[in-house]
């Protein structure tokens, strides 16, 4: 098993890609809802809950069922899901009209339907590294410095991702503005970023269209003073920031 959100190159076929992150979502999820859970209890969940500790499909002996993801919503979150089945349809219509399929037809579809949200994502090995980022994301989501963010439980042949989203990804402002929050909770690995709508069409890794899933790349430079991400558009190629 793989990454659900293009995490690990392999042999897997973006259908297969799908299929794990349709499974996720509909599995049960472990959620810190900050609109209604008081702070105090935030410390206590996030100890209980490490993403290292908790795994993918249960614990037979502890009696604990499967986990789709961990995660944390913060004060001002709203989600968005209305369009997506119309999304879905006008998608198998283009598809049958042999239409080029691209990133800007794909971009054109989500803003006609309004899916436009989308998400930075985190590799992480299991252990203290995902620990402590998810700690210092989560903990930002809380203090209401990012919006939502969630984190895969454990899974022996996978690494953990950290989704940490954004309201629109072709507000490239507020995307770098998510990634400066990021590393400023003290995660300095490699970031990419992917909409939504990608996600709902099934356009993960090794897809028919040979679209790249993702949209941005980060990487933060530790030799630039004062340090910071250097982020590339991957549809232009350019260097963002």
């Amino acid at each position: 098993m793989l990454n659900w959100e293009d995490g690990e190159r392999g042999s897997k076929v973006a259908e297969d890609y799908a299929a794990e992150s349709m499974a996720a979502d509909m599995d049960p999820w472990i959620i810190f809802d900050a609109r209604k859970t008081p702070r105090a209890e935030f410390h206590e969940w996030l100890e209980t809950y490490r993403p290292s500790r908790v795994p993918r499909f249960g614990d037979p002996e502890e009696g604990s069922g499967p986990v789709g993801w961990i995660a944390v919503y913060g004060p001002g979150y709203c989600p968005q899901a209305e369009g997506v089945k119309e999304l879905q349809d006008a998608w198998e219509k283009v598809q049958s009209t042999g239409h080029k399929i691209d990133y800007d037809m794909v971009r054109q579809l989500a803003l006609n339907h309004g899916v436009i949200s989308g998400k930075w994502l985190i590799h992480l090995d299991t252990g203290f590294k995902v620990d402590h980022a998810w700690q210092g994301i989560a903990t930002a989501v809380v203090e209401g410095r990012l919006r939502v963010a969630k984190v895969s439980p454990q899974h022996r042949e996978s690494k953990h991702v950290i989704c940490v989203y954004t309201e629109n990804f072709t507000d490239e402002e507020a995307i770098m503005q998510t990634d400066a929050v990021i590393r400023s909770s003290g995660v300095k690995c490699l970031l990419t970023y992917k909409p939504d709508v990608y996600s709902y069409l099934g356009i993960y890794r090794n897809n028919q269209w040979q679209i790249c899933p993702t949209i941005y790349e980060s990487r933060f430079d530790l030799e630039c003073i004062p340090r910071r991400s250097r982020v590339t558009n991957k549809v232009t190629n350019l260097e963002v920031t």
